[in-house]
């Protein structure tokens, strides 16, 4: 049988979209197949906040921010924790990463017309020691157009590719087996799905109307992980963090339900790491859902009081921003599968962000007049607003007896008692006059305000909670909202697969998601967030060189 193409690249999101685009201009033929329609092209990074790990950036330099692989590899390493024997690619990954982090990552993606926020952000802080978990300097790096920014260089470059003839998209094509002949993988067969106009996001008809086999040297599996697909969460829930939640929201759509990592497994791919997952703590139902049980992550500055179920504070150095799945531990050990931000509207209007384009016009549309507002509004931005007004989790009062009354009400649960939650605030209040202190969330600000960065758009002058003049007092409740999977099929640095023996399947790549950002695992147990877009990059450009290298 003749190949429809040399490559076949499935999944339409931006791994996958830089895989292709790679194949393609080394001068060879690639389709490119997709479950959902063209609308949906992307993927989840469309509804990202386009953060970018890079080292010892211009913007980094230009702020005063000194950085150097060294440092970046010592963070990779005390966040990742490689304890296992299937680390070893990951590893390898890791090193290749930060190095192209370093390196041509910036400058690749410059001359794709992509462009950065010149403020950077300080995500996943830590606070253990030198070698533990979390950034040491800010390196998250919010791409001029958030999600969209980030996509629309690949999806030119695929346009353009698909004008001359080398590359073709195949929407509403549902892989459901890879075709293996002798130990070599030559295609895919699946179905085709009836068309669909629903919005971006959206969940999508299922209903078959036709059947599709296709052929090619090699095969890219860029599917995605299983964030949509609670069951799937569950089932591989590592036991380290606790039983699973009962109730968690989703960060992705639907369709991110891990059936391509099925049936590649099935094929006889290694999946390795599968218990590493990354997931939020501070996620929020979404008052506008697009996407079933739509939830929104809360990306927050250091001064809000974080609260478990019963009224305890998190303690040190859980503070907000500083290490998700440290906190999603503690959470999961109360019992309960919530917890809560208690905060002022000074501090809600300068230290809340909320992820995802959609939720940020400003940095979206590249609007430099409203994301100048950031910093000026007497308000906080608008969509934070709108979920503080509309939102389900959303708690306003003006004292604090009625906000922890209406705190009790909404969960249901009756387990916050107002004196104990008061002498909490009280003590920390005490703490806050003075620019010395015991109390390590004190502290944190204090150190967060050395950072010009933070102290122009991410965190508030320190105050009393309960100084009225700072009011009202504000309450969320903070969901499980699920997002990302670390582990994935095990890959070289050509992002090649190997089978259950060791060996390397001919013809199969995994990239993204589905390969756990590279290697089955790049991030190890945790992530130094910014990583996760990068991760799709790295592995797409190497899958796209390599495949296209070895189909001739």
């Amino acid at each position: 049988m003749a190949e429809d193409a040399d490559v076949i690249v499935v999944g339409g999101g931006l791994a996958g979209l830089v895989a292709a685009c790679e194949v393609a201009d080394a001068g060879k033929r690639v389709i490119v197949i997709d479950q959902e329609g063209e609308q949906s092209l992307g993927g989840q990074a469309f509804w990202s906040f386009g953060g970018l790990f890079l080292v010892d950036s211009p913007e980094q330099r230009r702020l005063g921010i000194k950085d150097s692989v060294d440092l970046a590899m010592q963070d990779w390493l005390g966040t990742a924790g490689f304890d296992r024997d299937e680390d070893l690619w990951p590893r390898k990954w890791a090193e290749a990463y930060v190095a192209f982090a370093a390196g041509e990552k910036r400058g690749w993606l410059r001359a794709m017309g992509h462009r950065i926020f010149p403020v950077v952000g300080w995500a996943e802080r830590g606070g253990y020691d030198a070698m533990g978990h979390g950034n040491s300097v800010p390196r998250f790096h919010v791409t001029w157009g958030t999600g969209p920014g980030i996509v629309e260089p690949f999806e030119r470059r695929a346009r353009e590719a698909q004008k001359s003839g080398r590359l073709i998209f195949k929407f509403r094509h549902r892989v459901d087996a890879l075709t293996i002949s002798n130990g070599t993988v030559e295609g895919v067969s699946g179905a085709i799905l009836e068309p669909t106009n629903v919005e971006r996001g959206q969940s999508s008809s299922r209903k078959v109307i036709g059947d599709f086999s296709l052929r090619a040297q090699a095969v890219i599996v860029a599917s995605g992980g299983i964030g949509g697909n609670h069951d799937l969460v569950r089932q591989n829930w590592p036991q380290r963090l606790g039983a699973p939640p009962k109730h968690m929201i989703s960060g992705v759509p639907e369709h991110v339900d891990g059936r391509m990592i099925g049936i590649t497994e099935a094929a006889g791919a290694r999946l390795i790491n599968r218990d590493r997952m990354w997931h939020y703590v501070e996620g929020i139902r979404n008052w506008a859902p697009i996407w079933p049980r739509h939830g929104i992550r809360i990306l927050p500055g250091p001064s809000s009081l974080w609260f478990d179920a019963t009224g305890n504070r998190l303690p040190a150095p859980l503070f907000p921003g500083s290490d998700t799945l440290g906190q999603l531990h503690y959470i999961m050990g109360t019992g309960y599968d919530y917890s809560w931000f208690i905060l002022t509207q000074s501090i809600i209007k300068k230290e809340f962000a909320l992820s995802g384009s959609e939720q940020n016009p400003d940095l979206t549309g590249k609007s430099w007049r409203m994301t100048i507002k950031r910093a000026t509004n007497k308000g906080a931005p608008a969509p934070v607003e709108a979920f503080k007004q509309k939102g389900a989790d959303f708690i306003v009062r003006d004292n604090l007896a009625d906000l922890v009354s209406a705190m009790n009400a909404l969960s249901g649960d009756n387990l916050l008692q107002l004196d104990h939650v008061k002498r909490q605030i009280e003590a920390r209040d005490r703490e806050i006059t003075n620019p010395y202190v015991k109390d390590a969330q004190v502290m944190n600000i204090h150190n967060a305000r050395r950072y010009i960065g933070d102290k122009l758009i991410r965190t508030a002058k320190p105050h009393r909670i309960l100084d009225p003049e700072h009011g009202p007092l504000i309450a969320v409740k903070l969901n499980i909202l699920t997002r990302k999977t670390l582990g994935g099929f095990e890959t070289d640095l050509d992002s090649r697969v190997f089978g259950t023996g060791g060996e390397i399947i001919k013809g199969l790549y995994a990239v993204g998601e589905a390969a756990g950002f590279g290697g089955g695992g790049v991030h190890g147990y945790r992530s130094l967030e910014g990583t996760f877009l990068g991760g799709c990059l790295f592995t797409g450009r190497n899958a796209g060189r390599a495949a296209a290298k070895a189909v001739g």
